[in-house]
């Protein structure tokens, strides 16, 4: 550890009783009384306390009493039990103090705007606009590494079975299919745009192509929408694919790592395989194609919904769309129906429900040109704008495209719901609010003429 530091402040012991240590971390709180001064000490670890006395350094003494929350220390000194009585069963190192021999400030900090713990007063819009302070609270730290611990073992787990972690583009083709794409005005190809990926999809059908076989990414996607407490304009899914697959494989690939989760991560059992509804019985029987399966004494109840739509009708725009995206393929049995009666294909989708809530969907895809391009005539699309938007797609199609499949699981939603959080914004570092604005950097935010003169773009005023 830098800084001469020895232990983190939660890791101490009365193992450690005799032991000289160095701590780093910073003011939780201060007790006066009278000759002695007790600090509070905090680090991700936990906290410790150290007992200043005015009898052994009044030198000393007097510095502690000076300090302020939160200020960010360096203490040294020798660990000793605490008096008997005095312990704290609340805390791990709670049978220990630290008598202090030595006291650096390492920077003086100006009280927080709102107290750093766990039962804090303050509303989520301030905690978001103070959220590297509102991190310091160990319930706000908990949920984050329960993140990265659920994403290890996810990454353990394909690794495992054979899956290569692969990252696509982030600057791409806007091709939009679904919400709004973000675009990116391209400085060097004026009058152009990248789109932020709303999913990796295409790229991720593209390494099948390319013969990886198994591949997977926390993918960032972006989509302009509107938000609310399960969407972010800005979020991860799990995103893998694989070839020479079917349903059955995939369901399996996913029960499997989601047990890994619920057993190595959380330390409970989870039952598998998980039930299984088809679209239409999922809605004839619990008016929903989301059904919430758990009853009393079953907690994170899973099920398989299948066999949605290929189609729906858009009484606003007059057309066929996509129930689920453009590259999914119909049941074979169904295919047929396709030109006369599009309504009653069914495709070779499913999703992922927990507790009522969709955490992933995914499907097995079309790869083969001719139906790929049929599908793309079926929701209104002209040769022209299927060549400009999904040309390089079918062109790979047509190069020995390989049957392929997959799965998209979203990583915030997966795990706000294991964390018991209230919104996905509790699991993400730096959250955007309801109105897509960060309320820490206040982005999105205006820029100067010059830089949209290099851009080749000039703002118009919206009108009243």
């Amino acid at each position: 550890m830098g800084l001469g530091r020895t232990h983190g402040c939660g890791e101490l012991r009365d193992t450690h009783v005799g032991n000289t240590v160095t701590l780093c971390g910073w003011l939780h709180r201060r007790r006066d009384h009278g000759g002695l001064t007790f600090l509070d000490l905090r680090d991700r670890s936990g906290l410790a306390q150290v007992v200043f006395n005015a009898k052994t350094d009044a030198g000393l003494h007097q510095q502690a009493k000076g300090l302020g929350p939160e200020d960010v220390l360096t203490i040294t000194g020798a660990v000793r039990r605490r008096p008997t009585g005095m312990e704290n069963p609340d805390l791990p190192s709670g049978l220990v103090e630290v008598q202090a021999s030595a006291l650096t400030v390492l920077n003086a900090a100006q009280p927080p705007p709102f107290e750093i713990d766990d039962q804090v007063a303050a509303t989520e819009d301030v905690r978001m606009s103070w959220r590297y302070i509102d991190l310091r609270r160990p319930s706000s730290q908990q949920k984050l590494i329960l993140r990265h611990r659920i994403a290890l073992q996810i990454r353990h787990a394909l690794d495992g079975l054979g899956f290569v972690e692969i990252e696509t583009p982030i600057l791409t083709k806007s091709t939009p299919e679904g919400a709004r794409d973000y675009l990116v005005p391209s400085r060097l190809s004026q009058g152009k745009f990248f789109a932020l990926p709303q999913s990796p999809q295409l790229f991720k059908q593209l390494l099948m192509v390319a013969g990886l076989e198994r591949y997977f990414q926390f993918a960032r996607c972006f989509r302009d929408e509107d938000l609310r407490a399960d969407r972010q304009p800005e979020f991860t899914q799990l995103d893998l694919e694989l070839s020479f697959t079917d349903e059955e494989e995939i369901f399996g690939l996913i029960e499997q790592t989601l047990s890994g989760v619920f057993r190595d991560v959380l330390q409970q059992p989870l039952q598998t395989p998980f039930p299984r509804l088809t679209h239409q019985e999922a809605v004839a029987r619990h008016k929903t194609d989301k059904p919430n399966l758990r009853t009393e004494g079953t907690p994170w109840a899973f099920c398989w919904v299948t066999d949605f739509p290929l189609f729906h009708w858009s009484q606003e725009l007059n057309r066929w769309e996509a129930e689920h995206h453009p590259f999914t393929a119909p049941r074979a049995e169904d295919a047929g129906r396709m030109s006369q009666d599009p309504g009653t294909v069914r495709a070779r989708a499913y999703d992922l429900v927990l507790n009522g809530v969709e955490l992933g969907s995914g499907s097995l895809r079309i790869h083969q040109a001719p139906l790929q391009r049929e599908v793309f005539r079926l929701l209104g699309l002209t040769e022209e704008v299927v060549h400009e938007r999904f040309g390089f797609l079918l062109q790979a199609l047509a190069h020995g495209a390989p049957p392929h499949g997959g799965f998209a699981l979203g990583l915030d939603r997966l795990v706000a719901m294991l964390a018991g959080a209230a919104s996905i914004r509790e699991v993400i570092a730096f959250p955007k609010t309801q109105k897509g604005v960060d309320p820490v950097t206040n982005a999105p935010s205006p820029v100067t003429d010059a830089q949209l003169k290099e851009l080749g773009i000039r703002l118009v005023t919206p009108k009243p």
